[in-house]
């Protein structure tokens, strides 16, 4: 039974279970016009990050001249952070998928930044089956059967259908792959620490299975409180274990800088490995350069900018010509999650939102800034290219590249059992 109308429908059905929703009722729609909606954290320490995503939005919408097909495109930028809190909050973020869903011109969602934020709009938006494409979040609950919590994802699904996708890779690549290169960097023996959030647990966990996998010790595996000032009396146990490398699963915004600055202050001379939730300057700036200098490596679900070639390079130029400055890494997968909502909106020629959905999710080769690419049966990007950075002089460097090739056979795992001994031989002790 499909419970909501397509928004192509008599306006007046989806009014209602927009009311139950959301207070205030629903004004008809434009019919020369589409809103795209994006809701990121714009307040707070991830704002600098934001900034970029939403420029890249901006950019492609301009870019296509502020039309699509017949409508001309309208763009509003949300914020699903709060001054009082400093970072995303489920009730903003609740408030911003209802404005969107009760608004009958919006026609796609770009968001969230992050995947904790996914869980609460997801299935408010799924009621109306409007397109979601997320520049950011990585947690593979989130679409993965399996590899989440019990019941992910299709607790974000109540209608049965789908109509989330995101533009970057999800952490099942990401943590698995961050412990193989350390394995090759000669880690024998390691501490995680992650923020118990939905991204840096997640990622944690990941990664902490993985190093079980390959025989790297694992010392320790503690959550921080993020609200914490100082994290000294951690730093001093950490090292007492002497750890060749410290893994944090979180974010700048759970006191990734902190953390690291404290790590430094307590001596411990270990390698420090963080996610992508970290990639970006003012982690840098909140640590200290000289404490991550040589020994803070990145890992990211994708290439930096100055690694981006054909449409990829193309878009960086435009940015640094129009801005003055190096976007940040994912000011590009905001520019393609917006190329994406165009593309949907264009192929499906109306304001149907079941339409636009189906056409996003039925991409699969998309010649866009990150390359060619296409949707899984997910709505899971086909991307999987991995890379690591490392702090030099201030600034995140590109290191290397991590192909999925490359992953190391787990120890044992395909050996050949042992042949049943000749007749009269002795067995084996």
């Amino acid at each position: 039974m499909n419970p909501l109308p397509r928004t192509g429908r008599p306006i007046a059905r989806l009014c209602l279970l927009v009311a139950a929703l959301v207070p205030g009722g629903c004004r008809p729609a434009d019919p020369d016009m589409v809103r795209i909606v994006s809701s990121l954290p714009r307040t707070g320490s991830a704002k600098h990050q934001s900034d970029t995503l939403v420029r890249g939005i901006r950019m492609a919408i301009e870019e296509a001249g502020g039309r699509v097909g017949r409508f001309r495109v309208e763009y509003l930028d949300l914020d699903d952070s709060t001054a009082a809190a400093g970072q995303w909050t489920s009730e903003a973020e609740a408030a911003n998928a209802r404005r969107a869903l009760q608004d009958p011109d919006v026609c796609a969602y770009i968001g969230t930044f992050n995947s904790g934020a996914a869980k609460v709009s997801m299935p408010i938006l799924n009621l109306g089956d409007l397109l979601m494409v997320s520049p950011a979040n990585t947690a593979v609950g989130l679409t993965k059967p399996g590899l989440g919590m019990p019941g992910e994802p299709e607790v974000y699904r109540p209608t049965g259908r789908r109509n989330y996708t995101r533009v970057v890779p999800a952490d099942d690549l990401q943590g698995p792959m961050a412990a193989d290169w350390a394995v090759r960097r000669g880690v024998k023996r390691v501490y995680i620490l992650d923020d118990n959030e939905v991204y840096g647990k997640g990622i944690a966990d990941l990664f902490d299975e993985r190093c079980r996998e390959l025989g790297v010790e694992v010392l320790g595996h503690d959550s921080i409180d993020a609200k914490a000032q100082e994290f000294k009396s951690l730093m001093a146990s950490v090292k007492a274990t002497k750890p060749d490398l410290v893994y944090f699963g979180g974010t700048t915004q759970s006191k990734g800088g902190q953390l690291a600055k404290d790590m430094a202050a307590a001596g411990i001379g270990a390698m420090l490995m963080v996610p992508d939730g970290c990639l970006e300057q003012v982690f840098i700036d909140s640590a200290g350069a000289a404490n991550l200098e040589g020994r803070c490596f990145v890992t990211f679900g994708g290439l930096p900018p100055e690694k981006l070639e054909g449409k990829g390079g193309e878009f960086v130029a435009r940015y640094q010509e129009r801005y003055g400055e190096t976007p940040e890494a994912y000011a590009v997968y905001g520019y393609e999650a917006a190329c994406v909502a165009l593309r949907a909106i264009a192929t499906a020629g109306s304001k149907d939102r079941r339409a636009i959905s189906d056409a996003a999710l039925a991409i699969r080769d998309f010649d866009g800034a990150l390359g060619h690419w296409g949707f899984d049966a997910n709505g899971d990007t086909t991307l999987r290219t991995l890379t690591v950075n490392v702090v030099k002089n201030g600034r995140f460097v590109f290191e290397e590249i991590l192909d999925e090739a490359d992953l190391l056979p787990d120890p044992g795992a395909g050996a050949p059992a042992p042949a049943d001994p000749a007749p009269g031989a002795p067995a084996s002790p």
